[in-house]
């Protein structure tokens, strides 16, 4: 018998609790507790919490009990404690999140359609690069679907459910979008969040769309993401963008994001904060859902693509008049791509945004470009923007360990 619980001493919510684990896989630990009335949701991290009165229950039923001590012991030893602080969990805004592991070399990575159609030839120039990278490449199930209203890849409940396969799979490293478009959104609420929070912790990268799911993925796991390049746009990234998006991926550091000279100063001055956002339309349309995660505490960036200004304005507004922006720390624009008249974008996003008072910079290529820069998300940073010296965005850490 694998199955140990300790003794009823957890006193939470008016009750009495012992704790109920497995030295051998979750598993056969959820199989233990389905088969003995033990709702899925009373799993935490690495046990189940127990009522006292179901404590006598279970050990007749071939529970082992043990003290506190020793169950510790035997899951420790097992491989299979999840220390809190190690562990994925809700965060609140403004807090740095937990950071995935790097890649290697022989890692596993997955490509899955979370958004819109995927052109085959795109998708396989993309993989082309990270296979050159000495990755190994599993393309989802339904990644080449396409769903009859012609603007999305397969039905909601296969792009969720390949989602969730390529999470759940210890075997994978990472999981990179296949491209962005539109459709991340439909899936979000068919996914188990509490299922996910059970595996290990891995990389996700994407943009565009797929801010939906960096938003989603920060507020439910609490879990760092890379804003970088999806497959479809990998194959024909410039190799500077590229090869920073591998670095990133195998050996991250605690960099500045910025290359000297690359961005204008707007408004001067100092910012420390966590790092968030991505495309703006998709931020200003995840207001009022269970996954908008605010811009308390954090240092912004934004870009988009195909906006004129007067939806930018409106995008912005929006984001304003909700409180999105209360407590934010800095500002970082990036890349507004086919937006319209540059100068005329600069002096929306300006009017919009120079009355939060922090410290802001615009010109960062971060966005819809084949030079775009990539951006961890959830990592705590510093963003400097001196009167007379070029503008820095230092990490404090690397993003991945």
């Amino acid at each position: 018998m694998t199955i140990y619980v300790d003794p009823p001493a957890w006193p939470a919510h008016g009750r009495v609790w012992s704790h109920l684990v497995s030295d051998r896989s979750y598993d056969e630990l959820h199989a233990f507790a389905a088969a003995h009335g033990l709702p899925r949701r009373g799993f935490e991290r690495d046990h189940y919490d127990v009522p006292e009165e179901a404590y006598a229950g279970l050990v007749s039923a071939g529970a082992v009990p043990v003290s506190s001590r020793v169950l510790v012991e035997r899951l420790t030893r097992a491989g299979l404690r999840r220390r809190k602080s190690g562990a994925m969990a809700r965060r609140a805004p403004g807090n740095a999140l937990l950071r995935p592991p790097r890649l290697k070399p022989g890692d596993l990575v997955a490509v899955a359609g979370l958004a819109g159609p995927i052109p085959p030839d795109r998708l396989e120039l993309g993989v082309s690069r990270l296979r050159s990278w000495g990755l190994r490449v599993r393309v989802q199930a339904h990644t080449l679907d396409r769903h009859a209203l012609g603007y999305l890849a397969g039905t909601d409940a296969d792009r969720a459910a390949d989602f969730a396969d390529a999470w759940m799979d210890d075997s994978v490293s990472a999981v990179l979008a296949g491209r962005g478009g539109y459709g991340t959104q439909r899936m979000l609420e068919r996914l188990e969040w509490r299922r996910l929070l059970e595996a290990r912790p891995k990389i996700l990268a994407g943009f565009s769309d797929i801010t939906a799911m960096h938003q989603a993925i920060a507020d439910r796991l609490g879990l760092v993401t890379l804003h970088s390049h999806v497959a479809t746009s990998l194959g024909s990234a410039s190799e500077d963008s590229a090869e920073r998006l591998r670095g990133w991926l195998f050996e991250p550091a605690a960099a500045d994001l910025f290359l000297a000279g690359d961005v204008h100063s707007v408004t001067p001055g100092t910012a420390v904060g966590v790092l968030i956002g991505g495309n703006l339309s998709i931020l200003a349309s995840e207001v009022g859902t269970p996954f908008s995660r605010t811009a308390k505490g954090g240092i912004v960036v934004l870009e988009d693509v195909s906006e004129e200004p007067y939806r930018l304005d409106r995008l912005l507004t929006q984001l304003l008049r909700s409180g999105w922006f209360d407590g934010v720390r800095g500002v970082v624009l990036g890349a507004f791509t086919d937006c319209g008249d540059p100068v005329i974008v600069e002096a929306v996003l300006l009017d919009r945004l120079l009355p939060l008072g922090v410290p802001l910079v615009s010109g960062f290529d971060f966005g819809h470009t084949a030079t775009s820069r990539s951006v961890p998300l959830g990592v705590r940073a510093t963003l400097d923007v001196p009167v007379s010296a070029p503008a820095s965005l230092r990490l404090e850490y690397a993003p991945f360990r």
